[in-house]
């Protein structure tokens, strides 16, 4: 896959599938635009990309909140002029019970940054991609299709909003020839899983628990995830849009 002369957005792009989806777009020729909130570890995926690629531009940014999402759609376009590939991959996880006294607290921050910051990237982006016929990637989760931990609630209704949020809108832009799919990860080998080990001394314990949870038996790579994204965002997807692909070990099909 080529991706010469393209401009793709990476959210999240610090660490885990954000990082290896920047690297792997970067060494396919794109011109990357790598989006997070820790500077000192976008300067690291950074100088990953150039190694292999082009230098990507770096946004430290707060998708949280709108000037975060402005600054990272006219910085792109300031420095680039165009945009055609979004990825929409920043996330969080955390547990929180229906009755805890802190629940909305909890749940708007979850879809703050789950939901609310890919729609209006989304929102931002669409008068760019129409005129290339481009096509955004969200990034959503096992959670999307079942419940499989408890406290989880406001994490799982994020991301299920994420993947008909997907198909709405892939429906509303497949007249301007823009596609729009969402990929939903099992279990993935980055510092996400690290928001399930409560007790920090039983890390291995935990990773070894979740390899566990998959018919396959073991965790995912990043790259798989990374692979996945860029091949729904290149030509070889081009009758692609609205689909979710569940790449997940089989963990679904455990329960």
């Amino acid at each position: 896959m080529s991706f010469n002369d393209t401009v793709v957005i990476v959210t999240g792009a610090s660490s885990g599938i954000g990082a290896a989806a920047a690297i792997k777009f970067a060494k396919e020729g794109a011109n990357v635009v790598i989006v997070a909130r820790n500077k000192e570890k976008l300067i690291g995926v950074a100088e990953k990309c150039a190694a292999i690629g082009n230098k990507p531009l770096v946004v430290v940014a707060d998708l949280t909140n709108d000037a975060g999402l402005k600054e990272t759609i006219d910085t792109t376009l300031s420095h680039f002029g165009k945009l055609n590939v979004l990825v929409n991959n920043a996330g969080k996880c955390a547990f929180v019970d229906i009755v805890s006294e802190n629940v909305m607290e909890k749940f708007d921050d979850i879809m703050a940054i789950n939901l609310r910051a890919a729609v209006c990237l989304t929102s931002l982006s669409v008068p760019h991609l129409k005129k290339c016929g481009g096509n955004i990637v969200n990034i959503s989760s096992v959670g999307a299709h079942a419940v499989l931990f408890p406290a989880n609630f406001a994490y799982c209704t994020s991301k299920a909003a994420l993947d008909h949020f997907t198909r709405a809108v892939a429906l509303d832009l497949a007249a301007h020839g823009v596609r729009v799919n969402s990929i939903s990860p099992g279990p993935v080998k980055s510092d996400f899983i690290d928001t399930f080990v409560l007790d920090k001394t039983k890390h291995d314990d935990v990773w070894d628990a979740m390899a566990k949870r998959t018919a396959l038996g073991k965790l995912i790579d990043p790259e798989e995830i990374a692979d996945m994204i860029l091949y729904l965002a290149s030509d070889k997807a081009t009758s692609i849009t609205g689909s979710s692909f569940v790449v997940d070990g089989g963990m679904l099909l455990k329960g």
